[in-house]
């Protein structure tokens, strides 16, 4: 039983950080380059992105409950204030900041500039926009930083 909550923990894990990674390296920077506009890539990559986030919410969720459970069959106690559990928190956190509060600004602001590039760069629209976008980037790698001290903190943890 703790194995299977081990390989349950670990396979959330890797497709959430997997995802990040794979979305930040692979699908952006390839939409970006092989669409037609940098306008219909954007459309893409929120899509994409706010999938990115429902499953991510969902591993965040898969991991800390079978976590916990595990905790509870091997320690006799949950451990809800563990690190990994607090860096969990933390990833869910920021992607729902990321998913709830930014995205929803940037998709405002994109439909009231159209078309993007042919908005002029110190539009304000345009600014908030970048800027958005710059904090929206700041978080997806701060979420992968967590979850990187999510992996070191269960190397950590000897197997029982």
């Amino acid at each position: 039983m703790t194995q299977s909550l081990r390989f349950l923990m670990l396979a959330a894990l890797a497709v959430w950080l997997g995802g990040i990674v794979f979305f930040g390296a692979v699908v952006a920077p390839t939409l970006f380059s092989v669409l037609a506009s940098r306008h219909l890539a954007g459309t893409v990559v929120v899509e994409a992105l706010t999938r990115l986030h429902l499953m991510g919410m969902a591993a965040g969720a898969l991991f800390a409950a079978s976590s916990m459970v595990h905790w509870r069959l091997t320690a006799g106690y949950a451990r809800p204030f563990a690190l990994r559990h607090l860096l969990i928190y933390g990833m869910l956190g920021l992607t729902l900041v990321s998913q709830f509060l930014l995205m929803p600004k940037m998709k405002a602001l994109r439909a009231a500039m159209v078309e993007i590039d042919r908005v002029p760069p110190d539009d304000p629209r345009r600014v908030e926009f970048n800027r958005l976008h710059r904090q929206s980037t700041q978080i997806e790698g701060a979420v992968l930083l967590l979850g990187v001290g999510v992996v070191l903190s269960l190397a950590r943890v000897r197997p029982r």
